[in-house]
């Protein structure tokens, strides 16, 4: 347990939920957290290389102009660094490739879905095969939602973690696969992390406003085959401490908010790797 941790958080073109998502990496105990935009990235400033763990924080990247993160995605698979002249999308690639993780919240998660780094079945990080799409209501959704993590999944950054009360905040929210097959796939493979639940019966729901965005199946998150990979919509920053909780002035809460374990887990994962 010698070795540091450290973590980027990728900002700019929009993002929102940087600064939180950095707290909860120190929160989990990272030594080095870094924010750093994607111009950065682009100019040859800053480099992937040296970190062990990369957030996709929550936001609008560019407005949500040609749908959520999509220009965020053609950028990144189609730009090359201005400095060495390699694909942009080779530095993400060797990311994953060299062990290390990724943990995409809200618009974090769209991004993912958009450059194929989910659910990276065969390990194929550039195809996309889902997608999340215009909330069923029509409206952007802002609530607290109850989850239920798969014990199934490969997930890492869910273990000891059953059932959590987390906030969404999205427009574009709901998980669709390509088709029947690719749903049966991630279903059976046990890719799916989180589901939107009803809290009275504990099971997956289909129905508003539980599930606050009409997400096949009540699909709230997923992970790639080996765990490391994970994208999901309700936001872990947002509740980090109990003052988070919307009635924390009424209810006997933990000090600690139930987003702590998600960064917890990544850092002890690191931690414990050889």
């Amino acid at each position: 347990m010698s070795r540091n941790a450290s973590a980027i958080v990728l900002a700019g073109n929009g993002t929102n939920c940087e600064r939180e998502t950095a707290h909860a990496c120190r929160i989990a105990g990272f030594e080095r957290v870094d924010i750093v935009t994607i111009w950065e990235l682009v100019a040859g400033d800053a480099s992937l290389n040296g970190y062990d763990f990369m957030c996709l924080p929550g936001g609008f990247l560019d407005g949500d102009d040609l749908g959520s993160a999509k220009a965020q995605a053609n950028r990144i698979l189609h730009t090359s660094v201005k400095k060495t002249g390699e694909p942009l999308i080779d530095q993400f690639l060797s990311f994953i490739n060299n062990g290390n993780l990724i943990l995409g919240i809200c618009n974090g998660f769209q991004l993912m879905v958009k450059l194929g780094l989910l659910p990276g079945l065969n390990n194929n990080y550039t195809t996309q095969l889902v997608t999340l799409t215009n909330n069923d209501s029509g409206r952007f959704e802002d609530r607290w939602v109850w989850l239920k993590a798969n014990p199934k999944s490969p997930c890492i950054y869910t273990k000891g973690v059953d059932t959590v009360y987390f906030p969404v905040r999205h427009g574009e929210g709901k998980f669709v696969a390509r088709d029947k097959e690719m749903l049966e796939t991630i279903q059976k493979d046990n890719l799916v992390v989180f589901s939107y639940i009803d809290p009275k019966t504990g099971e997956a729901t289909v129905h508003y406003p539980e599930n606050p965005n009409g997400a096949e199946c009540g699909i709230a998150g997923i992970c790639d085959p080996t765990g490391r990979i994970f994208g999901l919509m309700p936001h872990p920053e947002a509740y980090t401490h109990k003052t988070n909780h919307p009635r924390w002035t009424r209810e006997d809460l933990p000090e600690e908010g139930m987003g702590c374990a998600i960064f917890k887990n990544a850092y002890s994962y690191i931690k414990n790797r050889a």
